[in-house]
């Protein structure tokens, strides 16, 4: 006999329902419980017989709201794993509810903490359902998120935060926390010497005996802070309640977000757990909110490039691409360029993963691979939404590059990135994915591709002639352009090298882009049509005086703007 057999004597099932569910519930691997709420039955008949089958008294909790006096009873890590929840108080006994009353392992575990409360306990049956309520109120409660965010604005306000600056050999900036303070205030500490190093995202990395953080400023990743490896879980779970992420699970990454005020400014920031052999580790990309997005003229563009970028997106119609690797500044121009459109008389909509900035006047969707929502759906969605410009975080695969290209042919601006190592490798690139040329001509109106180099910074460079070698350097890259182009190279006899400083080892404060463009004309699509491969296109573009990314470098180089070792790095 089964709890089956009582839903059926009291005829909410019937007798040949019961072998039906038990079979289907062996052969799907479910629970009988979710096969019969599938079949849409009352969730608290489900309780009442389940409970009478078990004879275990059951409890419907409803809307009620459980007190935090309570919850505090059982942990939330601990209510989450074993499906227990506390219920109530009554006769300085503890009501708890149990989904799974048969659990030896909750059994246990609700023994132990009721030795450490010092209370005694009586088991309940809770339905599923009233166990998830339950289990959300943990974070919605005077909200545990909410609180640890005051927790988090007011400890920025805390001057003695408790940190001693040692001054170490090779690296003086490392920053040693003691070992008792508040997780709290580790946390906000980590946050806020990100925040004013100018990091874009934090490393907090188990190791076997500590806990390594890590800044990346500038593209380059710098141990900051260490902490003892006695804090790792509390410090790792202190965010996942930021971000409300799920306590217990530590097998499988996990992604959030969270958002706080630090020194009167709107960060966000975007969280990504990942499991180690030695625990999780944590990453959090900064998003200031404030310094927004570059204008497009800060960006680093040459005046041609420019010009040519200002044109395009000026245009009623087309496909603008942007190709380069990851991390190198495509998203952030992509969101100069739309910043430049007029958002009040167009429509812009965007589809990206993730959204870093909101951009006001302009709709943002973010899509969600895992449950079918990619860049090819939503792009068939944006285009029922009667959009002017359209921008595609990323194209990936054939069907979002028909797409997009359909999009351009039927009077959108279409903007997107594709990964290639260089501009000329956008045309190949579509054709690789089953584009056809004839397609790619009339609707790819600007190409460009970008890198990041770092900008020089005066105390920690140093101005040298330029000698043999880098005069051999210079003449060789630019051997082939055309003469009527080298004017653009600027007549100089020094450039900046590297002179590293304390603060300062690698020479450079800031990033710029190094970019190559071209724009679409009738002779380019004359070569797509008949010849669409990298060689071609390059020749062509560069007899019209194109510069590659790295000749871009070099004329930064001479004009002082970047040091010279930047150009060796690309």
């Amino acid at each position: 006999m089964s709890f089956l057999d009582i839903l059926a004597r009291d005829k909410v099932i019937t007798k040949d329902d019961v072998g039906y569910i038990t079979q289907e519930a062996q052969s799907a691997e479910k629970p009988i419980e979710q096969i019969l709420r599938d079949r849409g039955i009352d969730e608290q008949l489900i309780l009442k017989a389940k409970g009478e089958f078990l004879e275990i008294p059951s409890r419907v909790v409803g809307d009620k709201e459980i007190s935090y006096d309570t919850l505090k009873y059982i942990p939330e890590e601990s209510a989450s794993h074993y499906k227990i929840i506390p219920l109530g108080v009554k006769d300085n006994t503890l009501d708890v509810g149990f989904v799974d009353p048969d659990n030896i392992e909750a059994r246990d575990a609700l023994n132990f903490i009721s030795q450490k409360n010092g209370m005694p306990y009586k088991i309940f049956l809770v339905s599923e359902g009233d166990f998830t309520r339950v289990l959300d109120s943990y974070r919605g409660l005077s909200g545990e998120v909410s609180k640890a965010l005051g927790d988090l604005d007011t400890t920025f306000k805390i001057e003695n935060l408790d940190i001693n600056r040692e001054e170490k050999e090779g690296n003086p900036k490392d920053i040693n926390i003691i070992e008792d303070a508040p997780v709290t205030k580790i946390v906000a500490t980590v946050l806020r010497y990100a925040i004013e190093g100018e990091a874009s995202d934090i490393h907090i990395e188990p190791l076997v005996d500590s806990v390594r953080v890590r800044f990346r400023v500038d593209g380059i990743m710098n141990t900051s802070l260490v902490l003892p490896s006695k804090v790792k879980e509390a410090v790792v779970s202190r965010i996942k309640i930021l971000c409300n992420m799920k306590l217990d699970e530590r097998r499988k990454p996990q992604d959030g977000r969270f958002s706080a005020r630090i020194e009167e400014r709107k960060i966000d920031f975007r969280v990504s757990t990942f499991p180690t052999y030695y625990g999780e580790k944590v990453v959090m990309r900064i998003l200031d909110q404030q310094r927004g997005v570059a204008k497009l003229s800060e960006i680093g563009f040459t005046k041609e490039n420019y010009e040519l970028i200002l044109e395009a997106i000026k245009r009623p119609y087309g496909l603008i691409l942007i190709s380069g690797p990851t991390g190198s500044g495509k998203s952030t121009t992509l969101y100069s360029m739309l910043n430049e459109i007029d958002r009040d008389e167009q429509n812009v909509l965007s589809l990206e993963d993730p959204i870093e900035y909101n951009i006001s006047g302009m709709n943002q969707s973010q899509v969600h691979p895992e449950i079918g929502y990619t860049f090819a759906t939503g792009l068939r969605t944006t285009l029922r939404q009667d959009p002017d410009v359209i921008m595609v975080g990323e194209i990936r695969d054939k069907e979002t590059a028909q797409l997009a290209i359909q999009a351009a042919l039927t009077g959108h601006l279409v903007l997107s990135t594709i990964h290639t190592n260089s501009s000329v490798g956008i045309v190949p690139r579509l054709v690789d994915m089953g584009i056809d040329p004839y397609l790619i001509a009339p609707t790819l109106i600007l190409g460009m591709a970008q890198r990041l180099v770092g900008k020089a910074y005066e105390p920690a460079v140093e101005a040298v002639p330029i000698d043999g070698s880098f005069k051999a350097m210079i003449d060789a890259q630019f051997k082939d352009l055309p003469d009527e182009f080298k004017s653009k190279i600027p007549a100089t006899g020094e450039v900046l090298r590297r002179k590293p400083t304390p603060d300062c080892p690698k020479g450079t404060k800031g990033r710029m882009a190094v970019t190559e463009v071209y724009k679409m004309d009738r002779a380019l699509e004359a070569i797509i049509l008949k010849e669409p491969t990298e060689l071609a296109i390059n020749k062509y573009l560069r007899s019209k005086g194109m510069l590659s990314m790295k000749e871009d470098a070099m004329i930064k180089a001479l004009d002082k703007i970047i040091p010279f070792e930047e150009v060796s790095d690309l």
